[in-house]
């Protein structure tokens, strides 16, 4: 048992490490010799850094410190002390890294430097850690005003490359919003994983024909819930079944295809599904081994 604990401590303070080297790189080789600005705790330094010589390494610790008291009452203390022990390894790494600059070239700049900076930051966040102390901002006003995590951010970086535009130059302050969008983009996708899946729910009369057509040209699993037609003056009038299922948003196109075949009237919801562990998607998720799958999950 603490054989496996140390293995995972291990592996998650690794990819944290890595994620601190890909966002220094990032900063180091593209933003920062160009004066290019991220969102977040990252942003406010580097703008600070555009108008007094200030070591980027002191900004970012000092900058980090008040998101950090307030992560201290707002997320776990674990968390808090992951976040600790990545700021203050992203700092070193910044002073005392000497990559050299890779282009000059401002679109390649904003868009690798993003790529790089999201990069790291999901991997740390997907690994406990935070290299950014807006999202601590976000967690904090979330529960306080209710405001969406994503619209805390948001407003903080428009706020921040407003500032950009004003101090240093509209030029700067439109490639680093390309910066961030990027960044973001990526962040969103390390932390969330490279699949997207969707979740649909069909209510159909040809239930029947639906799942078979499903099971056998997808390979998907398939949740079934019984429900019922016809509330109303006449009461109850049919019984049918509710199929449940999860696709990539590849191949939704070709469910709605298969459903329309069969019954143009079908009812079908769509919705976006953030995480899926087990079942028979795992097989889906294997490049469909099983295409033909004879069995429906429970």
């Amino acid at each position: 048992m603490h054989t496996k604990k140390a293995a995972t401590y291990f592996s998650e303070y690794f990819q944290i490490f890595i994620g601190i080297l890909l966002t220094s790189l990032g900063l180091k080789a593209f933003l920062l010799p160009n004066g290019f600005l991220d969102g977040g705790v990252t942003g406010i330094a580097l703008l600070i850094r555009t108008q007094a010589d200030i070591n980027m390494s002191y900004l970012l610790v000092l900058i980090s410190i008040p998101f950090l008291i307030l992560g201290y009452f707002t997320v776990s203390k674990r968390i808090v002390i992951k976040s600790i022990i990545s700021i203050l390894g992203l700092a070193l790494f910044i002073h005392f890294e000497n990559f050299q600059t890779i282009t000059n070239d401002k679109l390649l700049i904003s868009i690798f430097g993003g790529l790089l900076v999201g990069s790291g930051i999901g991997i740390a966040i997907r690994n406990g850690s935070v290299l950014d102390g807006s999202e601590i901002l976000g967690v904090f006003l979330n529960d306080k005003l209710g405001i969406s995590i994503g619209k805390i951010v948001l407003i903080f970086n428009i706020i921040l490359f407003a500032i950009t535009a004003f101090v240093v130059s509209v030029e700067v302050a439109l490639y680093s919003i390309l910066t961030y969008i990027i960044a973001a983009k990526v962040t969103d996708t390390v932390i969330e994983g490279f699949e997207d899946f969707i979740g649909v729910t069909i209510v159909s009369r040809k239930h029947k024909l639906i799942k078979k057509a499903i099971l056998e040209n997808l390979g998907v699993g398939l949740t079934i819930y019984k429900g019922s037609s016809g509330y109303g003056t006449k009461g109850i009038q049919e019984d049918f079944d509710i199929i449940h299922s999860i696709v990539n948003r590849i191949d939704i196109k070709k469910m709605y295809r298969i459903i329309q075949e069969i019954d143009k009237d079908a009812f079908i919801v769509e919705f976006d599904v953030n995480n899926v562990k087990g079942g028979v998607l795992r097989h889906y998720i294997n490049k469909k081994k099983n295409k033909k799958l004879q069995k429906i999950t429970p």
